[in-house]
């Protein structure tokens, strides 16, 4: 159920946010991404699984370094951190592109449809304008060590990262 309802809040989302897009004012769109944050900010969705923020402690690293927002800094790390995870949760990242994203499983292994799914969700980040990568929010590579070290790394999820994986998917971020 939990997974059903995360997928429920995503696809709100992306329906609410490219009409928000579309339309700044349109205020259904903007409240109906507020009340899907807030949805999937509780608890609820985590039931009966094992969480990770990963992505989160990633971005509040590189928002230390660079003073972007974490909307942005989580834009701009989720995509290399999601396929540094995959092969651990390749399953979930098919459902993910098939539930969400309506990548058809039709002919494919779960790691081609869960390679679609992520290069659909990068082509709706691009569509809303999101940073794609951390140099646009003042990273250089000479900041990656340092990122790397105030970097937290949590316990949970796919796969716990070492600090040489924190720093191959901030490499792959810039």
């Amino acid at each position: 159920v939990s997974d059903a309802l995360a997928e429920a809040l995503m696809k709100s989302v992306v329906r609410a946010s490219l009409k928000a897009i579309e339309d700044p004012e349109d205020y259904e769109a903007r409240s109906n991404i507020m009340w899907a944050a807030t949805w999937a900010l509780n608890t609820l969705i985590a039931c009966g699984k094992t969480t990770d923020w990963m992505v989160h402690m990633l971005g509040q690293a590189v928002g230390a370094y660079t003073d972007a927002t974490h909307g942005m800094t989580l834009a701009a790390v989720s995509l290399p951190y999601y396929r540094t995870i995959l092969p651990y949760g390749v399953k979930k990242f098919a459902r993910f592109a098939k539930e969400v994203w309506g990548v058809s499983p039709e002919g494919k292994t779960d790691a081609t449809l869960a390679e679609e799914g992520l290069a659909a969700m990068e082509s709706w980040m691009r569509k809303l304008g999101l940073a794609m990568d951390i140099t646009s929010l003042g990273a250089t590579p000479e900041m990656i060590q340092g990122i790397a070290d105030a970097t937290f790394i949590l316990d949970g999820g796919y796969k716990v990262l070492t600090r040489d994986e924190v720093v191959k998917v901030l490499t792959e971020s810039l």
